[in-house]
């Protein structure tokens, strides 16, 4: 039995309390809503970026798990939340940000992932992007378990920007941490430019985020000097 953390911690970004983030969060106009199913291992995860992205993104939801249940799950990816602007009751059109992994998927025996059409024919008030919160190895696995994620239409980034993730080991070129990938699919999917307000407010907030990271990194490696 695992023992309980000791240590208080802030209920929104789930850090303790010496090193809440909720500062570093700047909340961004959008109009896709954005799901991000985050693995139980990146809750406490003190280089994770999940509860980030959420607390930037008022038209988010966070699901904790690694297999979910298929009902609660698909009503997630495609009922209304209507939490905001669903006013008309339309359905939103879910999309997995994820890379074209076909002949992976293939050979893990993964359903074949819905096409994408080109151009997106829905607007972005129409649209749900799912992001999985997890290490590239989790993120498979999550895929493997459940099946409706499979089913999704992919998003693949377009123009994949170098990372900034300094805290973090990529294991290959062009990966990127979630709050990363998930404010480059949303510039594509709003056309945001470079130096739009939103795009540059998540690039900020990301940047000061490291920083504090490697701040807190140095504070804990620096030897300790005795009374």
């Amino acid at each position: 039995m695992s023992r309980p953390d000791p240590r208080p911690r802030c209920p929104h970004c789930h850090r303790a309390l010496r090193t809440c983030i909720c500062s570093l969060a700047q909340a961004v106009a959008h109009q896709v809503e954005v799901l991000i199913l985050m693995h139980p291992m990146e809750v406490h995860e003190a280089k994770g970026t999940g509860h980030l992205l959420h607390l930037c993104l008022p038209h988010s939801r966070v699901m904790v798990g690694e297999e979910f249940d298929a009902d609660e799950l698909e009503a997630a990816l495609h009922g209304s939340w209507a939490s905001w602007t669903d006013t008309d009751g339309a359905p939103r059109h879910s999309l997995l940000l994820y890379p074209d992994t076909a002949e992976q998927d293939a050979a893990l025996g993964l359903a074949a992932a819905s096409p994408l059409p080109l151009p997106w024919p829905q607007p972005p008030e129409r649209l749900r992007l799912v992001v999985i919160d997890g290490t590239w190895r989790k993120s498979r696995k999550m895929l493997y378990l459940n099946p409706a994620l499979q089913a999704l239409p992919r998003l693949p980034l377009q123009n994949v920007e170098d990372s900034g993730y300094a805290i973090r080991k990529a294991h290959l070129p062009g990966q990127l941490s979630s709050f990363e990938a998930a404010a480059q699919a949303l510039a594509q999917l709003h056309n945001w430019t470079a130096d739009g307000s939103a795009n540059a407010t998540l690039h900020e907030v990301f940047k000061q985020f490291v920083a504090q990271q490697m701040q807190l990194r140095q504070h804990n490696q620096a030897p300790q000097r005795s009374a």
